[in-house]
């Protein structure tokens, strides 16, 4: 699934997987929406699989940013990988700028492995007005524990302290950011059991449980759709 092709691509470094696609509205733009794709942090899945997504939040009326980062099997890994997040996350405005384009506090987004760079970014200084995580691999020790993606964790870590990636811990406070997790039931990929236990440490975070499978979050048409456009366009509650 590659759908429809981006308005522009820009670039963040000189690596080859240091691009951002965007996918931009017909109108000026509510909000910009960064998406962060997922696949267990593995080269084999790319950016390309949610721009069925990102058009459809384009549509919505977003400016919608999926950074490009490399993954494990093609250069990335821990710190590599969340450094390529950060880098493209904090070029973004000036990018957006030099091709006239508006830029405001992000929304940021993150599908499963995804989930954990947009919640690993929210304790970054990068300014960020809402994360929404969607079936996010947000407790790696737990993630190592019950070997989720055949060891994906384990070989985005390298055998390194999962801690200093790891959302579980790294929310020692309440973020400036809105955080708002949305998990499927029957998720056989990322378990809701992650999010759940997430919330629980963290009871000012959000969780939205909603039916369906993993896939299904990032599916424009599918019936938990409705859910996540809303969390990601609606306004942010008052502190």
């Amino acid at each position: 699934m590659t759908g429809p092709l981006p308005d522009a691509v820009v670039r963040y470094a000189d690596h080859d997987d240091a691009v951002i696609d965007l996918h931009l509205p017909e109108g000026a733009a509510e909000r910009l929406v960064v998406l962060l794709h997922g696949g267990f942090w593995k080269s084999e899945w790319d950016r390309r699989h949610t721009r069925p997504m990102a058009r459809a939040l384009a549509e919505a009326g977003c400016t919608v940013a999926t950074p490009e980062y490399r993954r494990v099997g093609g250069g990335g890994g821990w710190p590599v990988t969340g450094d390529d997040v950060l880098s493209a996350v904090s070029r973004l405005p000036d990018l957006l700028g030099s091709l006239g384009i508006a830029a405001g506090v992000p929304v940021v987004t993150g599908h499963s492995a995804g989930g954990q760079l947009a919640l690993w970014l929210a304790t970054t200084d990068v300014p960020i007005d809402r994360v929404v995580a969607l079936a996010p691999v947000c407790d790696l020790r737990e993630a190592i524990r019950l070997d989720l993606g055949d060891g994906a964790t384990h070989a985005l870590l390298d055998g390194a302290d999962p801690d200093p990636a790891d959302p579980m811990v790294l929310f020692t406070s309440r973020p400036s950011a809105e955080v708002v997790l949305i998990h499927d039931v029957d998720d056989d990929d990322v378990p809701l059991s992650l999010s759940r236990g997430f919330v629980e440490r963290h009871p000012w975070v959000e969780l939205r449980e909603v039916p369906g499978d993993h896939m299904g979050l990032i599916e424009p048409g599918s019936a938990v759709w409705p859910t996540v456009l809303a969390a990601l366009t609606e306004r942010r509650s008052p502190l």
